[in-house]
């Protein structure tokens, strides 16, 4: 197992790419912690996986006082944090900046790049104290080039492409990486939300995309950072810098 003794975090796992991630990482021998905001669907996960190494909360990880109450849980849990998958976000609208609601602007920004630095802040004094840790950041194609129509979910994947850079720079002394994965089109609830026309039976599952962020998480990715990975070309190594 790859993962034998780890302990992770997954935000957003209660459904599409989180949920795939928190099931394999399961599987690799790590414990895990998902959250989310829809408790219901976060319950449901937890039983499918039934794993005594699953930690399920529910958090909004764009509100900061709820993301400290959520990793504090973790670190109780756990001891300590080893795996951070920064999944969590919203699409928000697909109109134009002149037609761009203020507070869906507002609330998407605040969960696709806000929550992350609520979340690894407090997770790194744990990483930083053993020396040792990896985060791994959920970007987009539409946060490396942008489109017409993409608005405030763009302009927060592109921050978090910047975010791991700046990430990985501080964290070189530490033994800690930080990376980038554009996992691409998924048939997810959220590429439905986007794309409501397109057939999302020739798309790759969440779960054919989880090979990377095993590989980035285990200690085959120790030197690997402040990449950027788009994971349909992820084949067996990263290179390494």
């Amino acid at each position: 197992m790859k993962l034998q003794n780890k302990c992770a975090i997954v935000t957003g796992g209660s459904k599409g790419l989180g949920k795939a991630l928190a099931q394999k990482f399961i599987s690799e021998g790590a414990r895990v912690a998902i959250c989310s905001r829809h408790k219901n669907d976060l319950e449901t996960v937890r039983k499918q996986i039934s794993s005594d190494g699953v930690l399920a909360v529910t958090c909004d990880i764009s509100n900061s006082q709820e993301s400290q109450k959520f990793v504090e849980k973790v670190l109780d849990e756990f001891g300590h944090v080893d795996i951070l998958v920064n999944n969590a976000s919203r699409l928000g609208p697909r109109v134009s900046i002149t037609e761009y609601p203020l507070n869906e602007w507002d609330e998407t920004v605040q969960t696709n790049l806000n929550g992350p630095f609520f979340v690894t802040r407090l997770v790194l004094p744990s990483m930083i104290e053993r020396k040792s840790g990896s985060i791994i950041n959920i970007s987009a194609s539409v946060g490396k080039a942008g489109r017409a129509k993409w608005g405030a979910y763009a302009v927060s994947k592109f921050g978090i492409e910047g975010f791991t850079q700046v990430l990985a720079e501080e964290l070189k002394p530490h033994n800690i990486s930080v990376n980038c994965v554009n996992p691409g089109a998924m048939a997810t609830a959220m590429r439905r939300e986007a794309y409501p026309e397109e057939d999302q039976s020739i798309l790759r599952t969440p779960e054919q995309v989880t090979d990377i962020f095993v590989y980035l998480a285990s200690d085959n990715g120790i030197g690997i950072s402040g990449q950027s990975f788009d994971a349909s070309t992820f084949i067996s190594k990263p290179k390494m810098v």
